[in-house]
This record gives C-alpha cells, sequence and structure tokens, in this order.
C-alpha cells in the first residue's frame, strides 16, 4: 500500500474583512477540509472560481497561515512550524497559474531559475549553478542560448516551463500546480500536461492539480476531489467520479462537460442551477449547496439546518449529502 505524504485534517483558512467591530466578519475560503495524498499520486481538485481551491493549496504550502487545523508532511505536523524548519522542507514547491505575474521581469531566465539553488545553497559553486539551469532548461524545452533572455521575450507555454523549471531547482517531492494551464492556449495545454506527466513518472513527484476542466483533471489526477463554496464535497478514485458522480453539485459539473460527438451532446441533459449562491462571509449552517440544489426539497429541510458529513459510499468513494 502506498504511504501518506501529505495529510490534510480538518483545515481551516478564513480571512477577516473590515475594521474595528466589523473585523469579527471573515470569509471562510477553506472550512474544516480533510483528505490524503499518496506517495507518487496525483489528486486533483476542481470547483468554480472562488471556492477556495487555491486558498487551499497555497494554505497546505504554509504561504496562507492556517487558522485551524493541521497539515502533514511525511508524518510531520508542519501546521506551525517556523520559517527555518519550513525552508528545510523544500521538498514541497508550487507552480503559479500565471506564468507572467510569478516571474521577474527584470531578472533574465537563467537567474530566476537559479534563485532557489543559491537561496538553497544546493549547488557548491557559481560554475555548478550555471550547470544546473541549463539540465533544468533543458528538462522544460528551453536551450542554454535563452539563459540570458528575459521573460517578456517568451510566449505563455515558454514562461510556464521556465516557471516549472524553477520549481524543479529545489528538488521537490511534492507540487501544488494551482491551475499551470488555464492562461495557456489549447495546444501549448497538452504539451505542459505531457510534461508534467513525465517528470512525474521520471522523478516520483507528487501533484496537487487544481483546475477547471475536468477532462483535464480526469486525464492527469488518479483521484479527484470536488469543492463548493470552502468545502469538500465529493472524493473519488477519477474515473469512478465521471462516470458516476453522486453529490448534486459533481452531477451539474459534470453535465457542463462538452462532449466531442453531437449525437450524444444533443440527448445529453444539462443541469441547470437555480437560486442564490450563499455568502462565503456568513455560510448558511447547513449544507452550502441546499440553496442552489434541485432535491433540497426531498431532505424536509434536514439540509438547511445541519451539515451532512462526509461518508464513504462505496470503497474510496466519499461524498456528503442527506440524499446519500
Amino acid at each position: 500500500m502506498r504511504e501518506p505524504l501529505v495529510e490534510v485534517k480538518d483545515l481551516c483558512k478564513f480571512f477577516f474583512v473590515g475594521n474595528g467591530l466589523a473585523r469579527r466578519s471573515c470569509i471562510h475560503a477553506v472550512d474544516h477540509v480533510n483528505f490524503t495524498i499518496y506517495q507518487g499520486e496525483t489528486l486533483g481538485l476542481v470547483g468554480e472560481s472562488g471556492c477556495g481551491k487555491s486558498t487551499l493549496g497555497r494554505t497546505i504550502l504554509r504561504l496562507y497561515k492556517p487558522t485551524s487545523g493541521q497539515v502533514f508532511y511525511a508524518g510531520r505536523d508542519i501546521t506551525r512550524a517556523s520559517r527555518r524548519e519550513l525552508r528545510q522542507k523544500m521538498q514541497m514547491q508550487m507552480v503559479f497559474q500565471d506564468p507572467s505575474a510569478s516571474l521577474n521581469p527584470r531578472m533574465t531566465i537563467g537567474k530566476i531559475v537559479e534563485e532557489p539553488l543559491k537561496n538553497y545553497r544546493l549547488c557548491a559553486n557559481k560554475r555548478e549553478r550555471e550547470e544546473r539551469v541549463i539540465e533544468l532548461l533543458a528538462r522544460v524545452g528551453l536551450n542554454q542560448e535563452q539563459m540570458h533572455r528575459y521573460p517578456h521575450e517568451f510566449s505563455g507555454g515558454q514562461q510556464q516551463r521556465v516557471g516549472i523549471a524553477r520549481t524543479l531547482a529545489a528538488n521537490p517531492e511534492f507540487i501544488v500546480c494551482d491551475e499551470p494551464i488555464s492562461a495557456l492556449d489549447v495546444s501549448i495545454q497538452s504539451q505542459i500536461i505531457n510534461m508534467l506527466e513525465d517528470m512525474q513518472r521520471e522523478l516520483g513527484l507528487t501533484y496537487l492539480f487544481i483546475a477547471h476542466d475536468v477532462s483535464v483533471v480526469r486525464h492527469i489526477s488518479n483521484r479527484i476531489g470536488v469543492m463548493f463554496l470552502g468545502k469538500l464535497v465529493e472524493l473519488a478514485d477519477s474515473n469512478e467520479l465521471v462516470r458516476n458522480p453522486l453529490h448534486p453539485y459533481t452531477q451539474t459539473l459534470m453535465s457542463a462537460v462538452p462532449i466531442p460527438d453531437p449525437d450524444v451532446t444533443r440527448s445529453k441533459k444539462r443541469m441547470l442551477l437555480e437560486g442564490e449562491l450563499p455568502s462565503p462571509i456568513d455560510p448558511p449552517p447547513g449544507c452550502r449547496f441546499a440553496s442552489r440544489c434541485p432535491y433540497a426539497k426531498e431532505c424536509g429541510g434536514k439540509c438547511t439546518r445541519e451539515e451532512p458529513p462526509m461518508k464513504e459510499l462505496s470503497p474510496g468513494h466519499y461524498a456528503a449529502c442527506w440524499l446519500l
């Protein structure tokens, strides 16, 4: 059986808003989330914009300080680790969504990729660092002649390759991929996905892959988690989740996935949501999806009063819904 690498237990991240007495209000960005990522696997995370996917990834890496809960990395609680301890745990890294915004425009790509090598003191001297930079650029499909150019001289796909090379410079074991292809052309997306898969096989990497596109997440992920308004509402094997979505919100997401077959598309029933989206500042006491769920009336009001627990409904398939 595979060993757990990252364990998230009852993790919360709230952002306080306002000043003075109003500061008591807070945005429930990540609210009591639990899951485990095993060594060498890819866990996909999907959900609509603003549901807390990116915040969850950044909180796991301690880019955001958790409000409560715990994050374990290789069995060690890193939730309240010091900056010095976190620097020692450099095996956790991130690929950011917008490559142009995550690269320093005043540095050449060679210097950008070299920076982690200097910060973590991974090479003995400047010559070793330069050789390592050339090696990393070659791994992501860039050549030595390009290392003296600046980020604005590259396309979006090439900039993301530079970002991935910088991430690999720290010899990571676990990488959070925060929508790494959403800002790229479709033709480039497949190249980046294939490169990430090749690196995973060759280097034994573990990914948390955050994205909107369910088709892409299904392709790259072993398991998929579905988030809605800060809550994890379903978690299952990727193929199982796509074939047999159980939570009403997951069913809605899957009904919106385009299928490249006109006959199937014409016969496919699209689920349209009605009702208002709850406020993340003042979430309802029951199920977060109740105000938009087409089956809410079948619960007799229970889903608006009590929050449903996450239950294992079949081996490895978890969902949080009172109807299941």
